[in-house]
């Protein structure tokens, strides 16, 4: 169920303390998914990590959403209370013809450049824009600047991690 028009963002699996998913029926339900992930690795494949190692997202942007980045996993843990980075891939589940998302630079900029075009309100001109198609699918690297457009639904498939860095 929804609980609103203004709700954009669905965690449909997660382990993460922000969002544990709760498992609805069979053997385990009631159950936390991180709960399952640590009483039963097997079923994992016994993937070596202290954490469920996914949070699957589904996002639908009805206007567009603040351009961000975010950290690899070395500065996260460190700046971050130990938390894992974030990198991510978006699927294009579904859009608007001729919606647009940001993904990086058009080309490189320094940090004096990007100071300089927030400062006076051009930062958005060097930003790369990218029109997307239903089944699209884009691999954000951590570093990686990005936002997603208005009109988009999509998958997003990203790390256990719920750190973002605003920019814009």
């Amino acid at each position: 169920d929804i609980p609103g028009d203004d709700t954009g963002e669905c965690w449909a699996i997660s382990a993460h303390p922000n969002g544990d998913c709760v498992i609805e029926n069979g053997i385990f339900a009631g159950k936390k998914l991180s709960e399952i992930w640590t009483e039963q690795r097997q079923l994992f494949g016994n993937y070596d990590s202290d954490r469920y190692p996914l949070l699957i997202k589904i996002i639908d942007a009805k206007a567009d959403l603040s351009i961000q980045v975010h950290p690899d996993d070395e500065y996260a843990k460190v700046h971050e209370n130990g938390s894992l980075g974030k990198t991510e891939c978006w699927y294009i589940l579904d859009c608007d013809p001729g919606a647009e998302l940001i993904y990086g630079f058009k080309k490189e900029i320094s940090n004096e450049e990007f100071r300089r075009r927030v400062e006076d309100n051009t930062f958005l001109d060097v930003v790369n824009k990218v029109k997307v198609h239903k089944g699209d699918l884009f691999f954000i690297e951590s570093g990686t600047l990005h936002a997603i457009g208005k009109g988009i639904l999509l998958a997003e498939i990203q790390q256990n991690s719920n750190v973002t860095y605003r920019v814009y």
